[in-house]
């Protein structure tokens, strides 16, 4: 075998059609536009959402509801998340780059602890929102919860 004598598959390529060529080979005249209209025409482009002069489904499905632009989501993390958090670390404090470095949150990410679970690791908390709960169970235990403005 050598390069020269490469082909593919026998059945695996077909010519590329050849339109507008002349009337015998079949893909003449209209070139395989059918007859007139704004398709048959050059510069044509249809526009995204057109349904043929239909009533388009974004304008036939009503509106409802609204998004409110100043919402703020937080990233949750619980008390059973830092307990596991910290001793598989070792560590006594979680900040925002240890999320960030550990994968669990991304940079504009706002994080905000919860109550689920127990703590009983002594840690420094730092996180944009904390539950009563969560505050409570950690001032418990003797960590120190901080507030990122």
């Amino acid at each position: 075998m050598k390069l020269h004598t490469l082909k593919p598959a026998e059945g695996s390529t077909r010519s590329r059609k050849r339109i507008g060529r002349g009337s015998g080979s079949g893909m003449g005249g209209t070139s395989t536009r059918g007859h007139k209209g704004a398709q048959s025409r050059s510069g044509y482009s249809r526009k995204p959402g057109f349904e043929g002069g239909q009533m388009p489904l974004q304008r036939r499905v009503p509106k409802f509801g609204f998004k409110n632009p100043g919402k703020v989501t937080f990233k949750v993390l619980n008390l059973d998340d830092l307990q596991k958090l910290s001793e598989a670390y070792n560590t006594t404090t979680l900040d925002l780059n240890f999320f960030q470095g550990h994968g669990l949150i991304s940079k504009k990410d706002k994080v905000k602890v919860l109550g689920r679970g127990e703590i009983n690791a002594k840690v420094s908390v730092v996180a944009h929102g904390f539950s009563d709960t969560a505050k409570a169970q950690i001032e418990k235990a003797g960590g120190s919860t901080n507030l990122v403005s």
